[in-house]
């Protein structure tokens, strides 16, 4: 199974989260998967591509051309494969194509917009991907916290809240990952 992971690409947060995303990174490999991911070398991408490449995992990175050429982040260097498009929505559309699973770890701005859409996309029922937030140390407690309001308050309907996993066990994660995914209808999710 090819996951998309989406994280962060600082390269100044706390070293137990890079300690626990590498580790996610070669358990991954030690399951059977493959790694797709947004390119970068430093932060929780960094992380994930040398926990994937320490157990010889396959590796395909998707940067845009920009990133490289305006120096904004560094390139991951341990890719199988690179993939270079104009824009970020092309990045985000590539990576979307071409993976069976997405797995968020901590992250920031491009990391929750990465995750409302593919989201807002499974609500739609665009895709039918599983979805699995890594939840380590707490990190997204304030934020499916936030969600659980937005249900109560009617905002989004619950069984939004099952179209995802939430966890800090990574082995819980993966076990969600690859089982089969409840199908539903846009009308059993989404009013309007």
């Amino acid at each position: 199974m090819r996951i998309c992971v989406y994280g962060a690409a600082s390269p100044t947060i706390d070293k137990k989260y890079i300690e626990i995303t590498e580790e996610m990174g070669k358990a991954m490999v030690k399951r059977g998967h493959s790694l797709v991911f947004g390119g970068g070398g430093n932060g929780l991408m960094g992380a994930t591509a040398r926990g994937v490449k320490s157990e010889d995992g396959y590796i395909m990175g998707v940067i845009p051309k920009f990133f490289r050429d305006e120096e904004i982040e560094a390139v991951c260097d341990i890719c199988d494969k690179l993939i270079e498009p104009d824009t970020m929505r092309e990045r985000k559309q590539i990576m979307e194509e071409n993976c069976d699973a997405f797995m968020v770890v901590p992250g920031g701005i491009g990391t929750y917009e990465e995750f409302f859409e593919i989201l807002t996309s499974k609500q739609l029922c665009r895709h039918n991907k599983p979805i699995a937030i890594y939840n380590q140390m707490g990190y997204y407690n304030e934020l499916y916290a936030t969600m659980v309001q937005a249900v109560k308050k009617n905002f989004i309907k619950p069984d939004c809240l099952e179209l995802f996993k939430i966890s800090d066990n990574l082995d819980e994660l993966f076990s969600y990952i690859e089982a089969p995914q409840k199908q539903r209808t846009v009308k059993d999710l989404k009013e309007g």
